[in-house]
Order: C-alpha cells, then sequence, then structure tokens
C-alpha cells in the first residue's frame, strides 16, 4: 500500500470535498497517510481527522512561519496533545529562510526547543528545511536527534548531506511532486544517494503536485507518479518502491 507521510489534509483547500476525497483513497492504494501541523490552533482538527479516519496518523509542532508571537506555553500543549494514541511525531518542524530572515533567532530556538520535546516523548520529528541547510544541521546535531530521529521532508538539500542525514543523525529522507519536476536534477541526484531503508515518500498536499498535475490541488492519489520516478532512478520495480517506503514509513513513526 502507499503510505504518504506528509499532508495537510486539515487545510481549507479540502473544505468542500474532504470526506469524499479521502473516501477514495482505498481503492486508490493509499493505505496510510500521516497529517503534518503547522501551527497551535491546527490541532483539534489533526486529532479529529485522526478520529475520523483509522488510516490517517497525526503529528503536532510548530512550522518556521509560525513561531512569530507563539504562546509561552507553547510546548506544554504541544505534550498535552501528543498524548493522543495516533499522534506518532513532532512537526513539522525547522527552519525557513526563504520568506524572511527576520525570525532567524526565534526559528532555531523554537526548533532547539521541539527537538528536546520530541527526544523528552520519544517521537520522531518531520523537519522542514528551507535555504536553511547549515543552521539546521547544526542544531539537529547540538539537540541531539539521533536519540529520537526523524524525517526530512521534502528534501532539497544535495546528494552529498544525504549520508551525514541517514548515517550520522539517525534520519529518513522524504520526496515528493517536486522530484518529477522538469528542472529537479538536485533532487533527483539526492534521491539515487538515498539508501532504500531510509527512503519515503509524501505529498505536502495540497501543495506541491507531481507532473503532469502540476498547478492542481495535489493529494495522495497523485503519488504514483511519484513512485514510477523513483523507481526508475532505483531501477527498481514501482511496486517494490511502494513496499519499501510503506515498511520505511511504519517503522519510523511506530505503525
Amino acid at each position: 500500500m502507499i503510505f504518504d507521510t506528509h499532508a495537510h489534509y486539515n487545510s481549507e483547500q479540502f473544505d468542500a470535498d474532504r470526506d469524499e476525497l479521502l473516501s477514495k483513497m482505498n481503492e486508490g492504494g493509499v493505505g496510510l497517510i500521516m497529517n503534518a501541523c503547522s501551527n497551535l490552533d491546527e490541532i483539534p482538527d489533526i486529532i479529529a481527522l485522526c478520529d475520523r479516519y483509522p488510516f490517517i496518523f497525526g503529528a503536532v509542532g510548530i512550522h518556521p512561519e509560525e513561531v512569530d508571537g507563539l504562546s509561552a506555553d507553547y510546548l506544554d500543549r504541544l505534550r498535552r496533545s501528543s498524548a493522543h494514541p495516533k499522534i506518532r511525531a513532532i512537526g513539522e518542524i525547522g527552519l525557513d529562510y526563504y520568506w524572511t530572515t527576520e525570525t532567524k533567532a526565534e526559528q532555531q530556538r523554537i526548533l532547539g526547543e521541539q527537538v528536546d520535546l520530541a527526544r523528552e516523548l520519544k517521537l520522531p520529528v518531520i523537519i522542514h528545511d528551507r535555504e536553511a541547510h547549515g543552521d539546521t544541521m547544526r542544531i539537529l546535531r547540538e539537540h541531539k536527534v539521533w536519540e529520537c530521529g526523524g524525517v526530512f521532508h521534502c528534501y532539497s538539500g544535495s546528494a552529498e548531506m544525504v549520508r551525514e542525514i541517514t548515517d550520522e543523525l539517525n534520519m529518513y529522507i522524504g520526496f515528493g511532486g517536486a522530484l518529477t519536476f522538469k528542472n529537479a536534477k538536485k533532487p533527483r541526484m539526492a534521491a539515487e544517494a538515498v539508501p532504500l531503508n531510509r527512503l519515503l515518500i509524501e505529498t505536502d498536499c495540497p501543495y506541491m503536485a507531481p507532473v503532469p498535475y502540476r498547478g492542481k490541488r495535489n493529494s495522495s492519489l497523485y503519488l504514483p507518479e511519484v513512485i514510477e520516478l523513483l523507481a526508475e532512478i532505483k531501477g527498481l520495480p514501482a511496486e517494490e518502491i511502494e513496499r519499501i517506503t510503506e515498511e520505511n514509513g511504519r517503522r519510523l513513526f511506530g505503525i
């Protein structure tokens, strides 16, 4: 079965047809979905999705674009939310210098605090790293991320950085629709370098739809496009990539 290890089905872009779309997942070969979080306000909706759909699991965390004005008790609220049996990760958390660098110091502090929380709770982290590779790697090392593990989602780093992530940091690497884009030479080189036992697939839906759906709202039903390309890159049947990435996702998130 297909395991979409990073989605946002609580997004308002799914409000009009969420139940209809999710009801099609099984017939589309999608058996598991990890729904990631961006801010505290999203947590009730994510937990509601986990309660409603047996195949949806969730994460809780503060996205780097959401650090401004964060309440002082945010860690306690994340800790309480993580007690739900279907919350299996802290994320998505990380650094994003693409949109703004004004909150760099705050982003770095909150990333470190959330990694420490993940280690305390023995939950993996879901890392968002955009234009911030050096600082992301430094903070993950300083906060001993290898003790809890996790995944670099929607990986945009180099092939050279792959072994540091998988071997030194004890983490997985996720690829989605961006891998299929025409100019995606760097992500494809990185995908080639990722060991099979550290490879994950994802959508980041409703964003980042793969070719030939680019520009449309993304969904887990489009993941076969990513699987086919990974199969080509790895020289394996698509069914084998599907099986391997499902097993890896289950192992990472304890499912």
